[in-house]
């Protein structure tokens, strides 16, 4: 291991800085904690070295929370009752009743130490249920439809906690959402393979259509003569977001700003690795290359530390 790679004992003195002292809810924050790094390994090494201590267990709580809300949603109609109950206990949580759930308590103790938090925890769940019902869209303008009414609250709850206090919440807002316009238009090509199996498409219709490609053809696996352009469209999009989301740098306070570059450049660094897979996509999605990666990290560490 790199001797700037985080281990436990600065994890520890993480929570500390962040005054969390009761031994259950370190418990459950080192939990949601091994949760995130886990399934975003980059996004989990950008947080550990580049932020403030005290702001590292607040970022991984509002990480855990999204990722259990969204795995939740993403069972769709088989979600039942589970959704209901699990937003009842989300705003009974966020009206003061005490909540032993391992994910939920978390959040709300940072929630209390960070008040921000909360505007964009409610509006999240009010967008949850068109995640919960969406399987695909049919015009562009139902994506972004649905960038407005989920996938940007959801990035909020992080962006709400790295932007300075002073900064202007309107413009802030616009270029968080040209941040999250590209990354989860990323997200859509990079996950299609696992999407197609559970029955979901991001990949707006009329963008198919026009690229002569099919969703039937997509769910069997046939690469159209129109799909490499279609791909290449999409991810140069995301990529032009990603780039232009570079000024949302300004906006945050200068000890969050290593971690705002190196996040945004991750996120590109996985477009040029979707638009370098090009059809392969269909059958796993791709990380951002390892030395580039690290590459980032690294610099911005170094740069953090000057």
């Amino acid at each position: 291991m790199h001797s700037w790679a985080p281990g436990r004992h600065s994890w520890d003195r993480a929570l500390t800085t962040a005054g969390i002292r009761d031994p259950r809810l370190r418990d459950a924050y080192t939990r949601q904690r091994a949760v995130v790094a886990g399934y975003r390994r980059h996004a989990y090494l950008a947080v550990r070295l580049l932020l403030p201590p005290a702001l590292v267990p607040h970022v991984i709580a509002a990480t855990a929370f999204m990722h259990h809300t969204d795995g939740l949603l993403d069972r769709g109609p088989d979600v039942g009752e589970a959704w209901p109950a699990w937003e009842a206990e989300v705003r009974a949580g966020l009206a003061g009743t005490d909540s032993g759930h391992p994910v939920l308590g978390p959040l709300l103790h940072s929630v209390a130490a960070h008040p921000q938090l909360r505007g964009h925890v409610t509006d999240f769940l009010a967008g949850a249920p068109l995640e919960r019902d969406t399987t695909g869209f049919a015009t562009e303008a139902d994506y972004q439809e649905y960038v407005d009414a989920y996938a940007l609250p959801a990035f909020m709850m992080i962006a709400g906690l790295l932007l300075a206090p002073e900064a202007d919440a309107d413009a802030s807002r616009e270029v968080c959402r040209r941040y999250i316009d590209g990354s989860q238009r990323l997200d859509f090509v990079n996950d299609l393979a696992e999407d197609l199996r559970d029955g979901r498409l991001g990949l707006p219709e009329e963008t198919l259509a026009r690229y002569g490609v099919t969703r039937a053809g997509l769910e069997r696996g046939r690469c159209a003569p129109g799909l490499r352009a279609l791909l290449r469209d999409q991810l140069g999009q995301a990529r032009r977001d990603l780039l232009g989301a570079r000024r949302l740098v300004a906006f945050a306070p200068p000890g969050h700003r290593a971690f705002t570059r190196a996040v945004i450049a991750l996120e590109t660094l996985t477009a040029g690795a979707a638009l370098a897979a090009g059809t392969a996509v269909l059958r796993r999605p791709v990380r951002p290359p390892l030395p580039g990666a690290l590459a980032v990290l690294v610099r911005e560490y170094r740069r953090r530390g000057r």
